[in-house]
Formats: C-alpha cells, sequence, structure tokens
C-alpha cells in the first residue's frame, strides 16, 4: 500500500473541469454602432456566470460608459469588468495595436483565476472591424436588422468569417420593414456555413441557442480542439484602372 492516499480533486483542474494551466477563452463581440453589443454581453454574463467564470474589457474612445452601463446592470461583479479607452479608432485597439487590451485581459485573468471566459467588446465600428488572433481566440459579429435589410450581404471580414454572426433586435424587423428569413438567408450566402443566428432579448429561445453556442465553444476551447481564426483584415478594393489591361501599340482596350 502506498503510504499517502488523495482523496481531494486532482490540483490539475478546476471545478469547471479546465486545467488550471490554461488560460480561459477569450472572446471578442464587435460591430457597428448601435447593434445591441453591450445588451448582448450583459445577457451572456446574466445567463452564465452561474455555469462559467466570467470577466469583460470594454472599448470606447473616450469614455468608460459601457462599462458603467455593465456594472450597473448587475451581471458581474463590478471589479470584474475593466475598461479601456482607445483614444482612436475602436479597430487600431482590437487588431492593430491589441497591447491596452491584453494587459486588461491579463490582469482579469490573473486576479480572478481560473475563469472561463473572458469577453472583449469593441467599441462601435464599420463592417471591416475584427479582433486580431493575438486578442481573441473566437469572436462574434453584431448586426441589428434597424441598420438595414441589404447589410448582412455586403459582406466583408466580419460578416463573412466571423466565428458567429448575429442579426440583432429581430423583434424590431416589422417596425423597420425587415424580412428577417432574407436577412439571414443573404448572411448565410456569403459565410459559407459559418453560423447565423436571429437574436432578440426577448425571445428566450434565441437567447438559449446564443448561450449554447458559447457554452459549447467554451468546451470545444478546454478539449484542446478550438483554433483560433483570423476573419482577416480590410477586404481588398480595386481602382478602375486594375480592371483593364491596355495594349497601347494597338490602342485597344481589353476589359477584365
Amino acid at each position: 500500500m502506498p503510504e499517502h492516499t488523495h482523496t481531494h480533486e486532482s490540483p490539475e483542474h478546476t471545478p469547471h473541469g479546465r486545467a488550471r494551466d490554461t488560460r480561459p477563452l477569450r472572446l471578442g463581440v464587435a460591430g457597428p454602432v448601435g447593434t445591441g453589443k453591450s445588451t448582448l454581453i450583459a445577457t451572456l454574463c446574466r445567463q452564465l456566470s452561474g455555469r462559467l467564470q466570467i470577466a469583460v474589457v470594454t472599448n470606447d474612445i473616450y469614455t468608460d460608459e459601457d462599462a458603467r452601463l455593465l456594472r450597473a446592470a448587475g451581471v458581474l461583479p463590478v471589479e470584474r469588468i475593466r475598461a479601456v479607452e482607445t483614444g482612436a479608432c475602436p479597430h487600431t485597439a482590437i487588431r492593430d495595436d491589441v497591447t491596452p487590451n491584453l494587459i486588461a485581459v491579463e490582469d482579469l485573468e490573473r486576479e480572478f483565476a481560473p475563469l472561463d471566459l473572458v469577453i472583449v467588446e469593441s467599441g462601435g465600428d464599420n463592417l471591416t472591424a475584427t479582433f486580431s488572433p493575438a486578442l481573441v481566440d473566437a469572436q462574434i459579429f453584431c448586426l441589428d436588422v434597424a441598420g438595414g435589410g441589404d447589410v448582412a450581404r455586403k459582406g466583408g471580414p466580419g460578416i463573412e468569417r466571423a466565428d458567429l454572426l448575429i442579426i440583432n433586435k429581430t423583434d424590431l424587423a416589422p417596425y423597420v420593414e425587415v424580412d428577417v428569413e432574407q436577412m439571414v438567408s443573404d448572411a448565410g450566402a456569403v459565410r459559407d456555413g459559418l453560423p447565423v443566428l436571429a437574436l432578440s432579448h426577448h425571445d428566450p429561445a434565441s437567447v438559449d441557442r446564443l448561450c449554447a453556442w458559447v457554452e459549447a465553444v467554451v468546451a470545444e476551447y478546454r478539449q484542446g480542439g478550438h483554433v483560433a481564426r483570423d476573419p482577416g483584415p480590410m477586404a481588398p478594393h480595386f481602382h478602375a484602372e486594375d480592371e483593364h489591361t491596355h495594349a497601347h501599340d494597338e490602342h485597344e482596350h481589353v476589359h477584365g
């Protein structure tokens, strides 16, 4: 018989089933101004905080208003919500130079270990805004029906390649004359099989689907199966002269 037996839980794992030396999943939430990113994050925290250990980093240009709104909502202990003031266009702090956000994330991970999930909210930006994979492991891009039913089919890196695209505020669709099913279909056509979720915070079934997706990604990450995908920089663009080849010697123009 061995001299010592251990009856307590193995120190290599947390009560949530994650190895202690594995950092939490970092989830980015991006999208244009007013699409409901803060409300989405508040909903996730409210629904999942009983099952996951969560912290949040918000981004604003010159204010900490989003962080203050989340703290006032009481969705997490206030000390688990940190604000980054970017001082420039929001995409600069989530893609170009992620240092301020990375410091905030790492501070939370150290102070409240072991965490399961750190959510990073981008400031409101345009359709090209995506997170660097050096900052987050997975990302959600958020649109809303009030932005117009044609937005989803316009594409762009966030719409086309984020891990999850959300069509938010579907309860407003009748008032802005948007066909939600068509908007979801348009989004699916440009996303090459990546998931699209129509969401209303007044629709418990859609909220459940959102939470299930997040928990599935967390579980996949814990098991080592999740690989961060880079949605890429801004979509390439071409000038008019690039679309033609010119045979000047023969005075002919061949159109591409």
